[in-house]
């Protein structure tokens, strides 16, 4: 195989790996006993440890560099736009040492858990240590990809979620809209104050006609249930993999919106 080739099989490997773990997450927050958190940690800990290992394998940076030459300047561009992509995330895992990657696995899992405890009692302070370490390895994280990268600890995250973004991007974002918000806002006021009042729907509303009626608007927008699930969880998202997307929500019996929201906007991931 060329080197371009090898990279390809290689990173296909690692997507399968975190695809895996993506699945154990998703059953964690749906479906998993809460006895099974430890050994859950441990399952997606090994995961991440393994993917980590296998970005770092030591021939991957001249693999890249081979690569390059494979593909010239006449390759199509999606296999440029591949390589760039695969050298992306090569570049950020390889700017962090397998002890955080395994340390941030265990934070995060264990302050989630707290979480879901505390969270019907609105309990922050059961929460706070918990998510302090969270904030402390996240930190860490970030100055080590600074310092890899040679920019801000703010956009060596940022460049994992937007590649190419940065701080000074999105002041320019946010400038406009500090400057165009507050004159709509208060429009936007004044307009609501004059129009008729909406009536409210009384509720409560049976939890097995509200997953009906998203799940009917989830058909009428292309969802294909043979390639996906829609669950429940205590924090909506979209996961899963690409032939198999897993949506969740939440139900409210007073307030059938709450989910019919979380369904639309998930869907629209999904």
């Amino acid at each position: 195989m060329t080197a371009y080739e090898t990279l390809s099989t290689r990173f296909k490997r690692i997507a399968a790996l975190n695809e895996a773990a993506g699945i154990l997450h998703w059953d964690m927050s749906t479906l998993m006993p809460k006895g099974g958190a430890a050994a859950r940690t441990e399952q997606l800990t090994a995961l991440g440890l393994t993917c980590h290992e296998l970005m770092n394998d030591a021939d991957l940076g001249d693999l890249f560099a081979a690569a390059e030459v494979d593909l010239g300047e006449n390759t199509a561009g999606w296999q440029r736009a591949n390589l760039r992509e695969m050298r992306r995330r090569w570049l950020h895992a390889t700017a962090v040492e397998a002890e955080l990657v395994e340390a941030q696995t265990k934070a995060g899992k264990k302050c989630e858990m707290i979480w879901r405890e505390a969270r019907p009692d609105a309990d922050f302070a059961a929460v706070l240590p918990a998510l302090r370490e969270v904030l402390n390895l996240a930190r860490q994280e970030a100055a080590a990809k600074a310092a890899a990268f040679g920019c801000t600890r703010y956009d060596a995250l940022l460049d994992l979620y937007e590649p190419g973004g940065s701080a000074a991007k999105i002041d320019v974002v946010f400038d406009d809209l500090a400057a165009f918000l507050p004159g709509f806002l208060a429009a936007a006021l004044e307009h609501q104050a004059r129009a008729p009042q909406a009536v409210p729907l009384a509720g409560p509303f049976a939890i097995d006609l509200q997953e009906k009626l998203g799940r009917r608007l989830m058909q009428a927008l292309g969802f294909d249930f043979a390639h996906g699930r829609l669950d429940v969880s205590l924090h909506l998202f979209c996961g899963g993999v690409p032939d198999d997307v897993r949506i969740t929500t939440r139900y409210d019996r007073d307030d059938f919106m709450k989910a019919l929201m979380g369904v639309l906007h998930e869907t629209g991931h999904a």
